[in-house]
């Protein structure tokens, strides 16, 4: 896994060796069983993270208890190469409703062989998140970040 972090955006790569149809189907479909349980905006446990495989769809947790928190908008979705959401989070961890002040995390998908995919993400203007941005740029570049939910990925893929 390699790492680059720019003044306002994050990015990180990663190779699977899986193809790229799968890389890509895991990492949507699958997204809520790589995202840590702990990340939750939620009162309740986390009874599913739902990630809808369309434009204007949705990245959300379900609670327990029926109760939902959105936290990211599909703005890209092509699969099996690209997908781009929103991140509906503010600097205080909490859910960003003015969506001016969200960024925005690339997925690319590269074949690289017929079971060797390239992964390729970048969280990127993070500045739009206002006072306290940088406190966000750290956090998702951090051990708990970005880098912990590709190395769950990444087992999820080899298991």
């Amino acid at each position: 896994m390699t790492t680059q972090a720019g003044a306002t955006s994050v990015r990180h790569e990663i190779i699977v060796n899986v193809p790229i149809e799968r890389a890509f189907s895991v990492f949507t479909k699958d997204f809520g069983t790589f995202k840590p349980p702990d990340h939750n905006l939620l009162e309740v446990p986390i009874a599913e993270t739902i990630f809808e495989s369309h434009v204007g769809g949705s990245v959300y947790d379900k609670g327990v208890d029926g109760s939902e928190s959105h936290f990211a908008r599909v703005l890209v979705y092509e699969p099996p190469h690209r997908v781009v959401i929103s991140w509906d989070i503010s600097p205080q961890w909490s859910i960003e409703t003015d969506h001016t002040k969200s960024s925005e995390v690339e997925v690319r998908f590269t074949a690289e062989a017929p079971d060797r995919t390239l992964v390729e993400l970048e969280h990127r203007n993070i500045e739009r998140h206002g006072d306290g941005w940088d406190s966000i740029r750290d956090g998702v570049d951090g051990d708990s970040g970005w880098p912990l939910y590709l190395r769950r990925y990444v087992a999820i893929l080899t298991a």
